[in-house]
């Protein structure tokens, strides 16, 4: 009985983790481009070993204050963000802009309370219909990172247009397809592209809102940009010719999904013997691959089939 015990005390202790309090992302600011920083995450799922520390948020100094492009995944890691920017500069935070309705994109919010919140209409609506519910998820996945955390709303709406703020010349691209709204950013002054939900690098793409045709356009519209670095949402930060070629492997991971899933189901195969298809090896070097596939297949695969296969009449 004895021993009993002390092994469920150990098992306890394990499950419990870290307290709440010693909870930190160690946010460390990189500088990829004149006045321009980057928070550089994983390329995993949410985790509670991470807190959904997955993305690639950053902001840029103008001169005239600080433009924030993301809020993270939980209003711990977005006043983790707001302290670090504050090390960088003593500029006011100007504006920030949320890219889509996806988690780490906009549950950081809250740190930014006295700023202007700007999105997409789509991605606005989004989160009013959907926040409570994304955010919900993040709890369960995550655990204590989010404690304090609510969705927030952006308060801006914002269409495709040109803001010019303090030296900086910000072209807002208004795009769809990742989900029902992706807003990317084009600095013309530094020439740095942050392609939102658009764009993966070394990482498998995710598909819970996607709409795969109108992604591939928006990629073609992506590389049809004159650019010198790539900020993906998640992944390596590229330049120069390797920012264009970021863009082409999404777009091929896309093609061939899409493609593959479309004539699996034209030839009367079903949603379980597609889990296991086989990969290209071209894209085996991608992180979570098998995962976010069969993802992939669960999201996509009802919408293809009714499509593909002939109503009776």
């Amino acid at each position: 009985m004895t021993r009993l015990l002390v092994l469920l005390a150990v098992l306890l202790a394990a499950g419990a983790g870290r307290p709440a309090s010693a909870l930190t992302y160690g946010l460390t600011p990189v500088r990829i481009a004149e006045d321009t920083w980057v928070f550089v995450g994983g390329t995993d799922h949410f985790t509670r070993a991470n807190g959904g520390n997955i993305l690639n948020p950053g902001f840029i100094v103008t001169g005239d204050g600080v433009v924030v492009i993301q809020t993270g995944p939980s209003r711990r890691f977005g006043e983790e963000m707001r302290a670090a920017i504050r090390k960088v500069t003593a500029e006011p935070i100007r504006i920030v802009y949320v890219g889509n309705l996806h988690p780490d994109y906009f549950l950081g919010a809250q740190a930014f309370p006295d700023v202007p919140v700007a999105a997409l209409p789509g991605t606005i609506d989004g989160i009013r219909n959907e926040g409570a519910a994304i955010a919900g998820n993040m709890y369960r996945l995550v655990g204590d990172w989010m404690r304090g955390t609510e969705p927030v709303t952006p308060s801006h709406a914002v269409r495709g247009s040109t803001v010019v703020i303090g030296t900086h010349r910000l072209r807002l691209i208004e795009r769809h397809g990742h989900t029902a709204a992706d807003l990317a950013i084009l600095d013309e002054t530094t020439g740095v592209l942050f392609a939102g939900g658009l764009v993966f690098s070394d990482r498998t793409p995710t598909t819970p809102h996607a709409d795969i045709p109108a992604w591939l356009a928006s990629l073609d519209a992506l590389a049809g940009l004159e650019f010198t670095t790539l900020v993906p949402n998640h992944g390596r930060i590229r330049s120069g010719a390797d920012a264009h070629a970021a863009i082409a492997e999404t777009r091929d991971w896309l093609t061939w999904l899409d493609g593959t899933l479309r004539a699996a189901a034209a030839e009367g195969r079903d949603m379980a013997e597609m889990l296991d298809h086989p990969i290209p090896e071209r894209f085996h070097r991608m992180n979570v691959l098998r995962a976010e596939y069969q993802r992939s297949v669960a999201h996509l695969w009802p919408a293809i089939e009714r499509e593909t296969l002939p109503r009776i009449r």
